[in-house]
């Protein structure tokens, strides 16, 4: 999986719809920890495989194509 960035946090938080606060929640890390994430890009390894799991769970994944982001697996039939 991608890198984490501020930017492609931000994407994956917008398409499911999710405030800083829900994402903290479903992540089980502080609020206080995802937004200083998103002012800073400052981050533990460990705090943003938490994020990405939380994102995966959800079926957002984080990309690195051109350009940082993050996108909506689409399921299989």
């Amino acid at each position: 999986m991608a890198d984490l960035t501020p930017e492609a946090n931000r994407a994956a938080r917008a398409i499911l719809k999710w405030s800083v606060r829900e994402l903290a929640d479903a992540a089980g890390i502080a609020f206080t920890t995802v937004h200083r994430f998103e002012s800073t890009g400052t981050a533990t390894e460990t705090t943003k495989e938490k994020i990405k799991a939380a994102y995966a769970a959800h079926n957002v994944e984080i990309t690195n194509g051109e350009y940082t982001g993050a996108r909506l697996k689409l399921k299989k039939d």
